[in-house]
């Protein structure tokens, strides 16, 4: 539940995100997910985040981060991580699961309603420090998925559960779509992820950029 005059603050984690929508098999607009929440209070910010790859010539998802630094989101990036599993396959790894955690806790004080996408079990504990400021919290993932993406005990530590599924008619983008008002994010990556991991992605020279007030 959303009440008109609170002050709404939306923290994506890019990835984790992405793979849940196309879990359910379907694209995000992300205007259409930055309106559908501009109206049901007074949006505050809307952070975005996600690894990227060093050294990349080129990277697909570079269009998407662009479009979304210059259309109201702000973005937050850094390298990924690159190592070799047991076998010797080349993985990449970037967990942003710090810097969302510093930056919802820093914004707390400006929020009255903190939207967290991702169903990663880890931010439990910042819920749970987050709702002990008085702010309420709503967590978007999917139980619909095979497997869930959400894991139970961030799901139950929320105010307010809300699955992808559900969000999908305001949020997702017309399958019929050729031509697509903002980039998407790309579909495959040509590294594996680690197993288990939904953070890694392929893009090039990652930037930190400060939230800001």
């Amino acid at each position: 539940m959303f009440y008109q005059q609170e002050r709404i603050g939306l923290f994506i984690d890019g990835a984790n995100l992405h793979s849940a929508a196309r879990a359910l098999g379907f694209d995000i607009d992300y205007k259409k997910l930055q309106l559908h929440f501009a109206e049901k209070g007074r949006l505050v910010r809307a952070f975005y985040y996600t690894a990227l790859i060093e050294d990349q010539e080129y990277s697909p998802l570079r269009p998407l981060v662009d479009w979304l630094d210059y259309n109201g989101y702000t973005v937050v990036t850094k390298p990924t991580k690159e190592f070799t599993d047991a076998l010797s396959r080349r993985r990449l790894k970037g967990n942003m699961d710090i810097e969302l955690a510093i930056d919802a806790m820093e914004m707390a004080a400006h929020l009255d309603h903190l939207v967290l996408f991702s169903g990663d079990g880890d931010f439990a504990r910042l819920v749970e420090a987050i709702q002990r400021k008085g702010i309420r919290v709503t967590v978007v993932s999917t139980l619909r998925s095979q497997p869930p993406m959400v894991a139970d005990e961030l799901r139950r530590m929320a105010d307010t559960f809300l699955d992808l599924q559900d969000l999908a008619p305001s949020i997702q983008r017309p399958a019929q779509w050729r031509e697509q008002r903002e980039p998407r994010e790309p579909r495959e990556s040509q590294y594996a992820p680690a197993e288990g991991d939904t953070d890694a992605i392929v893009s090039d020279p990652g930037r930190r950029r400060p939230p800001g007030m």
